[in-house]
């Protein structure tokens, strides 16, 4: 979606790391960046059937509150366009909840999760518009990410039930964090994903989610996996939101 910040070697980076893990993908890959006429076209749809508003509020003042919806009056006057994100106004939606399959019930509620931007300042789509777009033309039925996402999901439940979609469901994986509760990054020289120890680094993500020790002849990424797929068990790691590895 940030065409600003996205290059082509990450890209290749990716994919190569989900060829070498074993996890298959479709031979076309989708790129966001492509389908900025779709997203503009949902906007569109949204704009038919509750209200939207163009906002003013900055990163900074949100930050500042602790806010992601609308702070100020801007439903009540014209922003400037060229210089105000995109919001839609949730509040004549119904209140849903879905259960995700390790965090328990995920709630969306009109009274507090007022609005959503669906196109920023810049011109650039938002995650929670393009992944609801995105999933839904694909086919998606589930949804596994970080639990670092989950504050996103009320959103994506609102914006599924305004254009008319069916959501996934939705499991929140822990994530693995440095000894201190910060993220892993590359400037903390933070453990990464190491080509030429696939496998060892796959029985280490299952030993985090407690699950079943794999075989120990099992020697590829993908016979790992293959293994692993009727035995896993989410139920096995619920309620868990953060792994921290050692010190």
């Amino acid at each position: 979606l940030d065409t600003t910040r996205c290059r082509p070697e990450y890209e290749r980076d990716i994919l190569r790391s989900l060829d070498l893990f074993g996890l298959r993908y479709p031979d076309t890959v989708i790129r966001q960046s492509a389908r900025t006429a779709t997203y503009a076209a949902a906007i569109a749809q949204l704009g038919a059937r509750i209200a939207l508003f163009h906002c003013d509020c900055t990163r900074r003042e949100l930050a500042e509150e602790g806010e992601a919806c609308c702070l100020k009056d801007c439903r009540d006057r014209r922003c400037d366009p060229s210089v105000s994100s995109l919001r839609a106004d949730l509040r004549s939606l119904e209140p849903m909840t879905v259960v995700d399959r390790s965090l328990g019930e995920i709630h969306f509620n009109p009274l507090t999760h007022r609005d959503v931007v669906v196109r920023r300042r810049d011109g650039l789509h938002t995650y929670p518009l393009a992944t609801v777009i995105d999933d839904a033309e694909q086919g998606v039925t589930d949804v596994v990410r970080g639990a670092d996402l989950l504050s996103s999901t009320a959103w994506q439940l609102a914006l599924h039930q305004a254009l008319h979609l069916k959501p996934p469901r939705y499991l929140h994986l822990p994530v693995v964090v440095e000894p201190d509760g910060s993220k892993l990054a590359k400037s903390r020289r933070s453990t990464a994903l190491q080509p030429t120890q696939t496998v060892p680094q796959l029985r280490q993500v299952l030993r985090w989610l407690a699950q079943n020790e794999p075989p120990a002849a099992i020697d590829t990424a993908g016979d790992l996996l293959s293994w692993m797929k009727p035995r896993w068990d989410p139920t096995r790691f619920v309620g868990s939101s953060v792994i921290r590895i050692d010190a």
